[in-house]
Parts: C-alpha cells; sequence; structure tokens
C-alpha cells in the first residue's frame, strides 16, 4: 500500500453480543495499529438488516472500552473517512456494483430464491453440491444469458435481482498471508460467484467490506481465520475496481478452540463449562436469555487482556504479564501462530489472580465496599482495608473477599462439624476460659501482644499449643480457616475476642 501511515479496522457485524474472539481480533488490531504509530477505527458492518440486533453496537462500544481498546475514528468518534457505519454509506456501493458490471467483473441476476432452492434440492439428491458459478452460470436466468432490453425490461417491471461477481476460470489466485504465508486458490475449483448487491439496495459483507477499505486507507486486514477463503475474492475486487496498487496487507488469525482442543469455542461451550465466552453480560432481547460476562464475573479488563494476547500470540520469552501498554511495544504479527489456540477457563482465573495481588489494598477496599454494604454490613474503611491485607492472598476474585472474610464482619453462625469433632475436647472449656481471662488484661491490643501474652501463658501452663488454638480459631472463625490467629483477634478487637470465645464455649459445650 502506498500511504505511509498504518491504518486499521474492527469492523463487527451488530448481530448480537461480541464474542471473546472478537474482542481478540480488536485487540491484534489495536496492538498493532499502536506499535506502528498508527489508527484504529471501528467500523459497524450493519449491511445485512435481517440479522440486526438492538443494542448490539452499543454492547460492542462498551466492550471495547471497558478492555482499554479506544479507537481513533469511529460511531460517536468521527474521523474524516466516515460515516463508520455501513446503513449510512448504502448509497456509496451501488455506483460501484454497477461499475463492476459495465466492466464485465460483475452480472446482473434475476433467480429467485425459491427457484436457487429449488436447484440445490435437485443436486443434494444426485449427490451433488449446487454452485451458482463458472459450470452453471449459462444456463440461469442473468444478463450473461438475456439481451441488453430483456435486462431493461425485467428491471424497469420491478423484478428483484441481484449482482453476482463473475469468477474468471481457472485461474490461481495467490496472496501473501502475514501469518500463513503464501496462499493460492483455484477459481474454478473452490470459488463461485458471490452476490455483491442485494434485491433490497444494499451490498452483501465482500463488496461493503471492500469498497470501504479502499476509502477508508486501511493498510492491513486482521480478521478471522473464517474469512481466509474470502480472500481470493476480495483480491481479485481490488483487481476489478483498479485498486490492485493500493490493496491491503492481510493477515488472518488463528481460531480460539474449546478447553477440550478440538472444535470453535462457542457461546454454549461457556454455559456448558461455567465461564463466560463475552466481556460483558449480554441479555439477548428476543428470548431474555443472559450470558455471562467477564466484566460481570469480577475480571480485571488487563486480565482478560493478558489471557487473550496469549491466546495465539507468544513474546519470544518465558514472560507472561504484560500491560497494555507494554503489549503495544512489543507486539508483532509474525509472532501469531497459524493453528488454532485452546482456549483455558482455569487460566483466565489464574490470571485474575495475578492482577487481583497487584493491585493498591485502598483500591481493592473501595471494590469491597459494595459487597459488604449488600450484606448489610457497616464497617470503617480501616478496618475493611485490614481485612483486605489478611485475606487476598487466598483470592482470585474481589467477591472472594466474602466468602474469605466474612467473620471479620459477623460472628460464626455455626461451628464445623468435623472441626468440633477433632478439635473439641472434654477440657477445652475450661482452657478457653482461661485464654478469655489473659486476654482482658493484654494491654495494648493488637496481634504482637496478643501472642506474647499468648504463648507465655501456655508456656507457664505447660499446655500444647494446638490442642488450644485449633478450638480458639473455631470459636472466632467457626472453622478451621482464615489467616494468622492473632492477626484475626487485633482486627476483630479485644471486646469482640473475648465474646466470641464465651459464645463458642457456650454453643459447642
Amino acid at each position: 500500500m502506498n500511504h505511509s501511515k498504518v491504518r486499521v479496522r474492527f469492523a463487527p457485524s451488530p448481530t448480537g453480543p461480541l464474542h471473546i474472539g472478537g474482542v481478540r481480533t480488536a485487540l491484534f488490531n489495536y496492538l498493532f495499529a499502536k506499535k506502528q504509530g498508527g489508527d484504529f477505527l471501528l467500523r459497524i458492518e450493519d449491511t445485512d438488516q435481517t440479522r440486526f440486533v438492538p443494542g448490539a453496537e452499543e454492547y460492542i462500544v462498551e466492550s471495547l472500552k471497558w478492555c482499554g481498546l479506544v479507537p481513533d475514528e469511529g460511531p460517536g468518534i468521527g474521523g474524516e473517512f466516515g460515516p463508520y457505519r455501513q446503513s449510512e454509506r448504502k448509497d456509496l456501493y451501488k455506483e460501484y456494483a454497477y461499475q463492476l458490471v459495465e466492466s464485465g467483473w460483475a452480472y446482473i441476476a434475476f433467480d429467485t430464491p425459491e427457484e436457487i432452492e429449488k436447484l440445490r434440492l435437485e443436486a443434494e439428491s444426485n449427490k451433488e453440491t449446487f454452485s451458482y458459478g463458472i459450470a452453471t452460470r449459462k444456463k440461469l436466468n442473468n444478463s450473461l444469458n438475456l439481451s441488453p432490453e430483456e435486462v431493461q425490461q425485467k428491471i424497469a417491471s420491478g423484478e428483484a435481482y441481484v449482482i453476482r461477481f463473475k469468477m474468471p476460470e481457472d485461474e490461481d489466485v495467490t496472496e501473501n498471508d502475514i501469518i500463513r504465508g503464501s496462499v493460492t486458490f483455484n477459481t474454478t475449483k473452490s470459488l463461485d460467484d458471490k452476490v455483491l448487491f442485494k434485491s433490497d439496495g444494499m451490498p452483501t459483507y465482500h463488496l461493503a467490506n471492500v469498497v470501504d477499505d479502499h476509502l477508508m486507507q486501511i493498510t492491513h486486514v486482521i480478521r478471522g481465520e473464517e474469512w481466509l477463503s474470502s480472500l481470493p475474492l476480495h483480491a481479485l475486487l481490488y483487481r476489478a475496481l483498479g485498486w490492485e496498487d493500493t490493496k491491503p496487507q492481510f493477515a488472518h488469525l488463528p481460531l480460539i478452540l474449546k478447553p477440550q482442543g478440538k472444535g470453535k469455542l462457542s457461546k454454549r461451550d461457556g454455559d456448558k463449562m461455567g465461564f463466560p465466552v463475552f466481556p460483558l453480560q449480554w441479555k439477548d432481547p428476543k428470548t431474555g436469555e443472559v450470558f455471562r460476562g467477564y466484566r460481570e464475573d469480577g475480571y480485571f479488563p488487563e486480565a482478560f487482556i493478558n489471557l487473550l494476547t496469549l491466546l495465539g500470540w507468544n513474546p519470544g520469552t518465558e514472560e507472561e504479564f504484560f500491560s497494555l501498554e507494554e503489549l503495544t511495544q512489543i507486539f508483532s504479527l509474525e509472532r501469531v501462530v497459524k493453528s488454532g489456540s485452546r482456549f483455558d477457563p482455569e487460566k483466565a482465573k489464574w490470571f485474575n489472580r495475578h492482577y487481583l495481588q497487584q493491585k493498591p489494598e485502598n483500591e481493592l477496599t473501595e471494590l469491597f465496599k459494595p459487597f459488604l454494604k449488600e450484606k448489610g454490613i457497616v464497617a470503617s474503611n480501616e478496618k475493611a482495608a485490614k481485612v483486605v491485607a489478611e485475606i487476598k492472598e487466598r483470592c482470585e476474585f474481589v467477591s472472594d473477599f466474602w466468602e474469605q472474610g466474612k467473620f471479620f464482619f459477623t460472628e460464626p453462625e455455626s461451628y464445623d462439624e468435623k472441626t468440633v469433632k477433632k478439635r473439641w475436647k472434654e477440657n477445652t472449656p475450661e482452657q478457653l476460659s482461661a485464654i478469655a481471662e489473659l486476654f482482658e488484661t493484654v494491654e495494648p491490643w493488637n496481634a504482637v501482644s496478643s501472642k506474647e501474652a499468648f504463648s507465655a501463658f501456655m508456656n507457664e501452663k505447660e499446655w500444647n499449643f494446638g490442642a488450644i488454638m485449633n478450638p480458639l480459631r473455631l470459636c472466632l472463625v467457626g472453622g478451621n480457616m482464615g489467616p494468622d490467629l492473632f492477626k484475626i483477634c487485633e482486627i476483630l478487637g479485644k471486646e469482640e475476642t473475648i465474646a466470641r470465645i464465651k459464645t463458642g464455649i457456650e454453643k459447642i459445650g
């Protein structure tokens, strides 16, 4: 391409929520552009009005925003190559479709969907596959077989028609893919005459895509592997429209595979295995069905981005943790692999755990506060921060904080039966009463002083530490869990610690 500045686009269709495969495509486009000091565009490809889903475009925009992938141009952002919704550009495409007809690269076809379906079924009954193309076009109802007068008459009488690309016969179309290297397709063996322009006045994906990429001066088309089979048609369209000199470079990204490794990851896989496949929660406007999202499941965007980057790309080192900023400096398409990448839900949690441990405690405390509020807990910032500091190492998500630390805010409602059976002896109540009395005398009240007093007392009595510490933990937290016992005492405070020991003695007996 002759343009000096790298320009890439992410061009989703608003036909539903954005799958994580789509987010990864956006991410790789973004990283490639930013590494080269280029532009990242968002274009909404809404030419297929029959599949349009309300709310899908807003969902796409919100997802990119949450991930930190901010477009330089796009709907609601502006830019000198707009508009950025294909439905607002539809008058453009007709002109190019007719230009192709006039130059002999396309033709007008009047075959009805019913007629084509009949031909498909006939072929199937002969164990063949019907294809509208080189082998069949001469026998069908199109401008290649009709006189110009007949064509004009049909159009004038309001007969529905489409414009199809006229695939050249027996030509090897070879293109270089940045990820896959040289790929070749034979026009007769594998390609049919695709519809470029529909009877509803809208272009198909193929025509709109190529026209827009040219007019928006896109230098690199980075998209999913499923579009690889469209590459020869798109390459031929550039030639047919006289734009071969400014054709973009292509890169087709590998598939994201199911956790078992076979087949493309689908939204149903997430439902079945209990993990999200969408960045944000999505409610289907027709069915009301709700699909989980990484944001709502408690993942940090930086963990989600880090996870996606390593699906199909590697830095060439053992390093696994990268910020978006770092990625923009080291990303290259040359390090993207050809083969599919298996999605690992456990790895997603592992990344989230890493980013949670890295976050400052004041930020985590702010994130924890809504959970406390939801439980009706009123706690000072100071106490919440102390709790977070003690329990965060055991957690993967902020939502785990409550499960790991609820005993700091509410006394146990019950006591773990296994622990009671194993740790609660006949003389335990008497010994714990002595500890409660000891704690009354401890000043100042903190983890260090309570531990020192406890140790000195235990040594003096020659009591077994484990025999007392386990039942003491049981009284304070309700089970055999939690951080350092004396840290728990410090955060609970002297009064609450003593009160819980007495309640435990009373309830467990």
